[in-house]
């Protein structure tokens, strides 16, 4: 089939890579187009398709009249949407001879939304998955046409979970796009009713609810992880309180006031709405991430302290 790509973050670069390697012709990849500062590394996408030396086109809007007419220039048979940042209109849709399809980072209608693999870790869920649905102007709401499933690590963060996904997705859309070739494809309806929303994440979400419990929060880290990160502040005998960036905990033994630090010798660790959680990896503001005990040695934090908010 000729196809043409659409995506700008890295979870859609390996079903680009699959798809050039299989029987089906790439026509072009369409990326949103630059923003900020020119010097800005290239994205995901981006470097892919200069890599692998493929068209690259990277309009405005894909829903803009023009972007409609190019679109449909190319005389492609379908779309294949993934991490692309744009909703696409009816018109955009219809420019191909079988619309569009997407690779989504869940298990649908379960995490519809920009972000979906930090939710399935926030919310300390068991098992995700990847999901390619047909497309339709609503938000992730079109016909299943695939699955796959997969149990999450009960250590694994937010960022590891989606690289193990982007390569299963890869697989799942290639498999879809011989199917709709063959003609075979069979899309199923989501049930409406178990639909969840999966919201973009926003840097303020990292802060850390020291009333939560512990083992909550130890999801709240792992899903935190690349982005935004999760943080507390540590109040200071002078000036404001410090900004501490948490990247790794462990559950630990341990009740007290929620934030306060129950441990600050050879190991620091914290109550929790219930139980307590020890910091493991931490990154004070200006310095570089180290282990909690190397942070210790020149805190002078004591027991009795209580971590929150500024």
């Amino acid at each position: 089939m000729r196809l043409i790509a659409m995506g700008t973050g890295p979870f859609a670069v390996p079903s680009l890579r699959a798809l050039v390697d299989s029987p089906h012709e790439m026509l072009a990849v369409v990326a949103r187009p630059p923003r900020g500062r020119s010097r800005e590394p290239a994205p995901p996408m981006v470097a892919a398709a200069q890599e692998l030396g493929l068209e690259l086109w990277r309009p405005e809007s894909a829903n803009l009249p023009e972007s409609v007419e190019r679109l449909r220039a190319y005389e492609a048979d379908l779309l294949v949407v993934c991490d692309y940042g744009e909703i696409l209109k009816p018109a955009a849709l219809g420019t191909t001879r079988l619309g569009g399809i997407n690779l989504h980072g869940s298990l649908l209608p379960k995490y519809r939304g920009a972000a979906p693999v930090q939710w399935a870790v926030l919310n300390g869920d068991a098992h995700t998955g990847v999901s390619v649905i047909q497309m339709t102007p609503g938000l992730d709401a079109g016909p299943i046409l695939g699955v796959e499933r997969t149990p999450i690590d009960p250590e694994e963060t937010s960022g590891q979970l989606e690289e193990r996904l982007s390569q299963i997705g890869a697989g799942l859309t290639l498999r879809v796009v011989d199917q709709l070739a063959a003609g075979t494809a069979v899309g199923t309806g989501q049930d409406t009713s178990l639909a969840t929303k999966a919201p973009r994440l926003q840097k303020t979400d990292g802060l850390i609810d020291w009333h939560r419990t512990a083992a909550e929060l130890q999801n709240h880290v792992r899903g935190m992880s690349p982005w935004p990160r999760a943080f507390t502040f540590v109040p200071q005998e002078k000036g404001a309180p410090l900004r501490l960036v948490v990247d790794r905990v462990a559950l630990a033994e341990g009740t007290g006031t929620p934030g306060e630090v129950l441990q600050a010798a050879e190991r620091l660790v914290v109550a929790t709405g219930t139980g307590a959680l020890e910091l493991l990896i931490l990154q004070p503001a200006g310095k570089r991430a180290m282990r909690a005990t190397e942070w210790l040695r020149g805190s002078q934090l004591e027991p009795g302290v209580r971590l929150g908010g500024e």
